[in-house]
């Protein structure tokens, strides 16, 4: 019987990686003025010794305005630089998993509440402040516009994003992911429903993916040739006359004609009109068709719970590496399942080998005791 491909080593760029699970990116709104906390260090800390072959930092924004919420991580003063220091050198004190960071602007879904508290928009008056936008159109009817984007505003976003890959460059950063998804600034810009600009950034596809491909070259080039350098795509708004896998084919031979070492697809979040039809691993034919169009690996994610489902989308060749987020909240051990149930060998700290009793091995599987 082959070794499972889960647990078959694979690299993005230059980055090696031990195997094919990544970790996805998941918000935690526990934020301080962009800074992270001891949450996070808690939080990243337990997923930092789960086995993953990668573990992705939630979405970070690249200025402050560009937070989801007043809770949302960021990386553009040198405060929010030190505290990811912080949380970095902890988790490198306990595991060798490769780390990435998510990069981001929220766009027309920022200065909103944190999820728990209900996720409206916080208007200026109220302690929020002014969403931008490619167009002056509100995400919800009943929200406000937000700030159509003069060509000033772009200029300075394609500089922050650059700034912000000098600083995870700076950090060690293994893997930057740029974020072109679920309804943020840069899935706006790509999406009709969205961007409705006459100017170079609205109107044709080429126009719309502009902006995207600027950001992506200026990261690009920021983080060097070490880090490998990806983007996580929305391949279909699931609205008709919206962004489509079609369109996302395009854009992912265009990203990896710049020097893209993956793409990580997921979908939807531009409209709150979209119509999806949930069931377990729903978005991998996204995945899959640009599998086909592309020679770079292409990671998918979402309803992604069992080891035997992860492992059948690598055989069938629909996905090179697959993601999990709330799988990992719930078991933040799911590797080590996952070795179990498939015959793999997995890392693991020596802390931990005392759980391997000899009445219980299929529980545990085969988990390596190879060290850092």
């Amino acid at each position: 019987m082959s070794p499972p491909l889960l647990f078959s080593p694979l690299s993005l760029g230059r980055v090696a990686l031990p195997n094919r699970i990544m970790v996805s990116p998941m918000c935690q709104y526990s934020a301080i003025d962009g800074n992270t906390t001891d949450w996070h260090l808690t939080h990243l800390g337990a997923l930092a010794i789960s086995g993953a072959g990668l573990l992705c930092v939630e979405a970070t924004a690249v200025s402050p305005e560009g937070r989801i919420t007043h809770g949302c991580t960021g990386l553009y003063n040198d405060d929010n630089e030190k505290a990811w220091q912080r949380t970095l050198d902890g988790l490198r004190a306990i595991a060798p998993v490769k780390l990435a960071i998510q990069l981001g602007h929220a766009g027309r879904k920022a200065s909103s509440q944190r999820p728990w508290e209900g996720g409206a928009l916080i208007l200026p008056a109220d302690g929020g402040w002014q969403p931008l936008a490619p167009s002056a159109l509100a995400h919800k009817s009943d929200e406000a516009a937000p700030t159509a984007m003069t060509e000033a505003d772009i200029a300075k976003l394609i500089i922050d994003f650059a700034a912000a890959a000098t600083r995870a460059k700076r950090l060690g950063f293994d893997v930057i992911e740029l974020h072109c998804a679920h309804g943020y600034l840069l899935h706006e810009f790509l999406s009709p429903l969205a961007n409705q600009r006459q100017d170079n950034y609205g109107g044709t596809l080429e126009n719309r993916m502009r902006l995207p491909l600027q950001i992506f070259q200026a990261v690009r080039e920021a983080a060097g040739p070490d880090i490998a350098v990806g983007v996580r795509l929305s391949g279909t708004d699931w609205v008709e006359g919206g962004w489509d896998i079609a369109q996302s084919i395009v854009l992912s031979k265009a990203l990896q004609a710049l020097g893209a070492d993956f793409i990580d697809m997921s979908s939807g979040g531009v409209s709150p009109l979209q119509k999806i039809t949930l069931g377990p691993g729903y978005q991998v034919p996204l995945a899959a068709q640009v599998r086909q169009a592309v020679s770079i690996p292409v990671i998918t994610v979402g309803l992604i719970t069992e080891p035997a489902q992860a492992e059948q989308i690598l055989q069938q060749g629909d996905a090179d590496v697959v993601a999990l987020a709330r799988a990992f909240l719930i078991n933040p051990r799911w590797p080590w399942r996952a070795a179990a149930e498939l015959g793999g060998t997995i890392w693991s700290p020596s802390q931990f080998y005392r759980c391997l009793p000899a009445a219980h091995p299929a529980i545990f599987g085969q988990i390596s005791t190879a060290q850092r």
